[in-house]
């Protein structure tokens, strides 16, 4: 029965649709996704001194290893962690914001990230061939770089609910070997078949970051910091792929 008023109370909103993660519109979104964090994170860990863009738990190992030897840490990892959980938060509620207006969230999260890779990128041309990692410049670079895989890392828990991570490669890996020993047991067909379709939702996932590692390793040899513009490039491409999706 309508409301008299006129008034659409919360519990007559028609419910948003949920993304189905077996499209292939989605399953390559995932994939490009997977791509640029392995590639950005390679290049700002050699062209930054060792630092983590989406690889926090490697830059809480860092900080408490200078810690514990009393050896004077870097100030990026430093600033790493709480910039990560801050912009985490933020971009939850910016997504719940737009979500609330109906607005889908994903193309302006996925844009977004564009941005910030792009600054990441701008700041570190801007710098030159060799950048002191210490540098306000560079800190500032690689907390845009950080604050980017944050953005990934919120928007695919908002947006794409149950899709496997695509900057956090050991909760994968561990899913895919839970999922193979379930395989190998095989006592129960229906999970069997859970663990089919989560292999193959998590294995693009793996094989996504691996090779954007080993292709941001290669370029950054090559072109040191210049080569993110092959994030950019991909966080461009995974933008446009959110039209499809």
């Amino acid at each position: 029965m309508p409301d008299p008023g006129g008034i659409q109370t919360e519990s007559s909103k028609t419910p948003a649709p949920e993304l189905s993660l077996d499209s292939r519109a989605v399953q390559a979104l995932l994939l490009v996704l997977s791509i640029t964090a392995g590639c950005t994170d390679v290049i700002s860990f050699l062209g930054l001194d060792g630092l983590f863009t989406a690889h926090i738990t490697g830059n809480l190992v860092i900080l408490a290893a200078h810690i514990v030897i009393r050896d004077q840490a870097s100030i990026a990892p430093m600033l790493s962690v709480p910039v990560f959980i801050v912009v985490i938060s933020l971009t939850r509620v910016l997504a719940g914001r737009l979500e609330s207006i109906g607005i889908s969230a994903l193309r302006p999260l996925l844009f977004l990230q564009f941005v910030l890779i792009a600054g990441f990128l701008a700041l570190c041309l801007a710098a030159g061939r060799r950048i002191d990692p210490n540098a306000t410049n560079a800190i500032i670079a690689g907390m845009l770089g950080v604050s980017a895989m944050a953005v990934q890392n919120a928007l695919v828990q908002f947006s794409l609910k149950g899709a496997p991570p695509t900057a956090v490669m050991t909760s994968n890996v561990t899913r895919f070997a839970m999922d193979i020993g379930e395989l190998l047991a095989g006592d129960n067909p229906a999970a069997v078949a859970d663990a089919r379709k989560n292999m193959a939702r998590t294995l693009p996932a793996i094989i996504g970051f691996a090779v954007g590692c080993a292709i941001g390793a290669i370029a950054e040899a090559r072109f040191g910091l210049r080569s993110l513009i092959l994030s950019a490039a991909l966080a461009l491409f995974a933008y446009v792929l959110g039209f499809a999706v």
